[in-house]
């Protein structure tokens, strides 16, 4: 009998101890504690720093920051959500978004004291926004470059890319940097949605999704031209790898070890390649080659307030120094990121003088927000599914496009229609 009232003590506490790591608690010291939830260990030490700063001016709150590796960061998030257990303040992504405030899981952050929304990208508070409210932060955004091999340009006597390229010349030197007998690819094109052929779309004047989100651009020639471009790298001009070759060595893989000369890489692989000595010593950054128009897609997480959170006032007030200015400085002086607060940036472009990484910022400019609606995660899900048809080569870009199109057209139509029957 004794063991078995341990047990269910030993599971009452336990139970205690997840709800309270879950959604704040009171310290020892009465302070009341608040949880932080993210999932880049890379920027663990800035979001610390930004916890210990916030901590100096609120001395009666404190700040967990929680890292949840990203494989594990959803489930977890999915989980707590059905318990209300959810972490007081998370980082949120673009990709998700939707699906959590329309349910009702996050804070309505609109009238936020401090939360100067001119302050950011108009697309990025937008992106965050729901029904004309706001429900979270933008805390980053990142743009596509294309990386260069330098060692593998100097070898041919080929000047490195800058602002004059176009689809044309970035075809014309990956064949000249392409050598077979070593294994060395002129350029990498993979089945990519932000750090591809999304770029290509938006450079052709196609689009992802229409305006109202009612329809895909699957449909539109121009589109398919931009798909077409991407896959004829590696089926007519075979200067990159092909799909299946992508299975066996990503192209993170073919980049950091020598065998490729040029790659689009998001902002945010400047941490990996800081550290990775062959693209450290050999290797360099430039805006992307333009099409018919210079574009990049562009995105940023956000940060959110759980609508169950127990320590409102406190959590409220910490989501309050996310927005500020200097919690963005702290972003960008720590290499975290590129912060969203516009002008806070340089100390980002200052930790990584060794990259002519000022492009990235740069390129909001002429970015293009990331294509986003409710079901999101389902049909990118099926531009994969059906694109790789087309990478591989079984099936024309066109058949491809069109069999896309129904079924991303289907979705949303099931989405408008869902939206017209919760007003």
């Amino acid at each position: 009998m004794k063991k078995k009232c341990r047990i269910i003590l030993a599971l009452v506490v336990s139970a205690l101890m997840i709800l309270l790591a879950g959604c704040g608690s009171e310290t020892g010291d009465g302070r009341t504690r608040i949880t932080y939830a993210i999932w880049d260990k890379n920027q663990q030490p800035a979001m610390e720093e930004i916890a210990r700063r916030f901590e100096e001016t609120h001395p009666g709150i404190a700040v967990d920051v929680q890292l949840i590796p990203w494989n594990q960061y959803w489930t977890k998030l999915e989980a707590s959500a059905m318990s209300d257990t959810m972490p007081d303040v998370f980082w949120m992504h673009s990709q998700s978004f939707l699906r959590y405030a329309s349910n009702g899981m996050l804070l309505d952050l609109t009238d936020l004291e401090g939360f100067d929304t001119s302050a950011y990208p108009e697309d990025l508070v937008q992106f965050y926004t729901y029904e004309g409210k706001r429900y979270a932060i933008p805390k980053d955004f990142d743009t596509i470059g294309l990386w260069y091999n330098k060692r593998l340009f100097d070898e041919k006597g080929i000047p490195y890319p800058d602002e004059t390229w176009d689809w044309q010349k970035l075809v014309t030197v990956a064949q000249q940097l392409t050598d077979p007998a070593r294994g060395i690819y002129g350029f990498l094109a993979p089945l990519d949605q932000q750090s591809f052929y999304y770029d290509l779309v938006y450079q052709n004047g196609g689009e992802i999704l229409n305006a109202d989100k009612t329809a895909c651009g699957y449909r539109d020639p121009i589109t398919q031209e931009a798909i077409q471009f991407a896959v004829d790298m590696s089926q007519k001009y075979h200067v990159s790898p092909t799909i299946q070759q992508f299975a066996d060595m990503s192209r993170e893989q073919y980049f950091q070890s020598g065998k490729a000369a040029m790659a689009f890489f998001g902002s945010w692989m400047l941490g990996d390649f800081s550290k990775n000595e062959y693209v450290a010593q050999n290797c360099d950054v430039a805006m992307l080659p333009k099409g018919k128009r210079r574009a990049t897609i562009y995105g940023g997480l956000g940060n959110a307030v759980s609508a169950k959170t127990k320590h409102k006032e406190a959590a409220l007030a910490f989501a309050a120094f996310l927005a500020s200015r200097e919690a963005n400085e702290i972003q960008a002086d720590m290499n975290a990121c590129i912060p969203a607060y516009r002008g806070t940036e340089q100390g980002w472009i200052d930790a990584n003088r060794n990259f002519n990484v000022k492009i990235y910022p740069e390129a909001l400019d002429y970015a293009v927000i990331f294509p986003n609606s409710e079901t999101r995660e389902k049909w990118m899900l099926t531009e994969t599914d059906v694109l790789k048809k087309a990478w591989a080569g079984d099936v024309s870009v066109e058949d491809a496009c069109q069999t896309l199109a129904d079924k991303i057209d289907a979705m949303l139509a099931k989405e408008q229609k869902e939206q017209e029957e919760r007003k």
